[in-house]
């Protein structure tokens, strides 16, 4: 098994109203093995999406350790941080969060240019990419001229644009409809396979759990698994 990202005992707590610490993640540890579709799943309140956000760097725990490969992501300053999740790590979310006034090509070239690649090279990689997710016809087309399930689509290949090691996902159908839920899901057991692709996802959908190599319970701020 070759692990990818692992965590050991993280501990998070949000401050409340009268001053009383709210104890989110309690001493979690866990490894995400490479190539693998891991799926995290828990009634509301336990704390999947707080641990997906510190494991992708999204947010610090008060306490512990998170590794991907060897990198000691949480001792990276801000700008290494960024810079760090630009280049290994890739996200989709329940709302895609595309860039209205760019086209689905542009949404997809944008993180390549940051990242430091040439618009031409950028926009074949993006070219390529639509075509992974079957959208290569609708390339000048705006978010809001997309169905949500195609908006969705390219934000998965957004997600790919700088080829990831591991993609992070929350909840990456809730805001679709069964028909389109269905055409994400296979297009992620397809990335899985073709591609060797590792997810880290967050559910409450079954048959999102299906597909999952792995299910990962949590209770309470802890694993049940």
């Amino acid at each position: 098994m070759n692990t990818i990202l692992e965590c050991t005992n993280i501990h998070k707590s949000f401050q409340k109203k009268d001053d009383e610490k709210l104890e989110i993640l309690k001493g979690i540890s866990l490894s995400i093995e490479e190539g693998k579709i891991s799926v995290i799943v828990g009634k509301s309140g336990a704390g999947k999406s707080t641990l997906l956000h510190i494991l992708a760097g999204l947010d610090k725990p008060d306490s512990g350790i998170v590794k991907f490969n060897d990198t000691n992501i949480h001792k990276l300053n801000d700008n290494e941080v960024s810079k760090f999740r630009n280049q290994n790590l890739g996200f989709i979310f329940q709302f895609h969060h595309l860039l209205p006034e760019f086209s689905a090509l542009e949404n997809i070239s944008i993180p390549q240019m940051i990242a430091g690649i040439d618009k031409k090279i950028a926009d074949k990689r993006s070219m390529e990419l639509l075509e992974v997710v079957e959208l290569e016809n609708r390339s000048e087309h705006k978010p809001s001229e997309l169905s949500g399930g195609e908006q969705q689509r390219v934000a998965i290949a957004r997600a790919l644009a700088n080829n990831p090691k591991i993609i992070f996902a929350d909840e990456p159908t809730g805001n679709l409809d069964t028909a389109n839920s269905a055409i994400i899901h296979e297009l992620i057991k397809k990335l899985r396979d073709e591609f060797n692709l590792t997810f880290l996802i967050v559910t409450h959908n079954k048959d999102l759990m299906n597909i999952g190599n792995r299910i990962i319970e949590m209770k309470d701020g802890l694993i049940s698994e």
